[in-house]
């Protein structure tokens, strides 16, 4: 190590998710000494790749909105900005799965060129899938919705469901519109999700600026975007990274009083700031209990499931980029056709389709090729074309630990990124960002964390700004 290199303050980082790269990098932006440690031999936490006969598979359908400022500033940082497409207008298509001899029926959500909220009501009193009524009545609870303090914590304190309820919203719109959104963006249905949370996705989704909710999404495997792109960005940055490195304590240093002591691969590591950007599940035992007030707790988080099916069809059923489906296990479809390696072509080429199954208790118990089989037949349910084509290959991909359960009560048990271990800091889309457990909500945690890991090693310079 040379002289300059000891004269910089030392930053470790726990965890080579997307909190922890983002934490990272911004240390080492700022002039600090950085070490990442990851257990895994990759990078990019719960967003990864694999390879599977000839091609590449996403663990999840990690979508993003125009508004995920932190996470666009990320992919710019590691040199991904040009890799993934943004809809010019929010625009989805959203199919009923046919029934009774009943054919599919389609509704399309587009916005509008107009000041937000009025840019979805044109939209909205043509949405198929609710009676006029429904319609008329779906203002009784955009309006006061737009205007609810999200500070309020009070919010944490009901559900999501019961608030519409109360704003004259029945059971089959929450079912057929609500839920499009609480379901992908919270990881659970209207009915279990905290109003603090529902409040959050729709005001600054979708109800304060027009181009806030444009869907985006990746052209290229997720483990290209983040993990390789981000260990480039970290050698540039000269950050040291060390994989297959697990960490089994962080404590305070015997040898200096502001220096913390992190245990990892069996030996001993000094840092003047620790940045742990780790699952909430895996803190206990890891830091000093006394560290955090709330760890004995942090249990009561939980967890909630996401499950993908990846269908490969021998011929194009769909045109269309990305659709939601109703009265249907399957919820969200996304043509991963190019991402995945395939050359998209025309009718009589294959095509790559990804399910995504968010809240998932149900499916965890299924066998793969069950649940496969099962998709695979909603699917004539929703698109007709694919009664004429051959599943040539089906996939199945579980992540049980997919986000934190964001129920009433989870908002107070989300800590900040500051402990009572002078130097010890948390990163992660489970601490307090005021978002829901997403890419955004992971990379505005590591920005806060490496803010506080820098001001307490004494960095007073170029630090990473918050994000708007």
């Amino acid at each position: 190590m040379t002289p300059a290199a000891r004269d910089r303050p030392h930053v470790v980082v726990v965890g080579a998710g997307l909190a922890g790269l983002g934490a990272a990098l911004d240390c080492a932006d700022a002039g600090a000494r950085v070490t990442l440690l990851e257990r895994r031999r990759r990078l990019g936490g719960l967003t990864w790749s694999f390879e599977h006969q000839g091609r590449w598979l996403d663990n999840g359908q990690h979508v993003f909105l125009r508004c995920c400022h932190a996470y666009l500033e990320f992919l710019d940082r590691i040199g991904s900005a040009g890799d993934v497409e943004i809809q010019d207008h929010l625009d989805i298509t959203v199919i009923r799965a046919a029934s009774r001899g009943r054919p599919p029926l389609s509704a399309r959500l587009r916005r509008d060129d107009v000041p937000a909220p009025l840019h979805l009501a044109r939209a909205l009193l043509q949405y198929r899938h609710l009676s006029v009524a429904d319609r008329l009545r779906l203002g009784r609870a955009v309006l006061p919705l737009r205007h609810i303090d999200l500070d309020d914590p009070r919010l944490d304190r009901e559900t999501f469901g019961a608030w519409l309820a109360r704003h004259g919203q029945r059971p089959s719109t929450i079912a057929a519109l609500w839920d499009l959104i609480t379901v992908a963006t919270i990881n659970l249905p209207a009915s279990e999700a905290s109003l603090a949370m529902g409040a959050k996705v729709f005001q600054t989704g979708l109800l304060t600026d027009r181009r806030a909710a444009d869907i985006g999404w990746s052209r290229i495997p997720l483990a290209q975007l983040h993990g390789e792109r981000s260990l480039s960005a970290l050698a540039k940055a000269r950050v040291e990274v060390r994989t297959e490195t697990r960490v089994t304590a962080v404590d305070g240093g015997a040898d200096a009083p502001t220096a913390l002591r992190v245990v990892a691969g069996g030996k001993d590591l000094h840092a003047d700031s620790v940045i742990v950007a780790l699952p909430h599940t895996e803190l206990p035992g890891l830091v000093p209990d006394w560290a955090l007030p709330g760890l004995s707790r942090i249990g009561q988080l939980g967890l909630s499931p996401i499950v993908d099916v990846h269908l490969l069809y021998d011929r194009r059923v769909t045109d269309l980029p990305l659709l939601a489906a109703l009265d249907s296990p399957v919820q969200w479809v996304f043509d991963r056709t190019s991402s995945s390696g395939l050359a998209p072509g025309g009718p009589g080429e294959p095509q790559h389709l990804a399910l995504s199954l968010s809240a998932a208790d149900d499916h965890l118990g299924t066998r793969p090729e069950t649940l496969a089989t099962t998709m695979a037949e909603e699917i004539h349910r929703i698109l007709p074309a694919s009664r004429h084509a051959t599943v040539l290959d089906a996939v199945v991909t579980k992540e049980r630990h997919a986000t934190f359960r964001a129920v009433p009560g989870s908002g107070a048990l989300r800590p900040s990124a500051l402990t009572r271990l002078p130097g010890l800091y948390l990163a992660g889309a489970w601490t307090d960002t005021g978002w829901p457990a997403t890419m955004e909500g992971a990379l505005r945690s590591g920005r806060r964390a490496a803010r506080a890991a820098l001001v307490g090693a004494g960095v007073t310079r170029h630090l990473p700004q918050e994000v708007t």
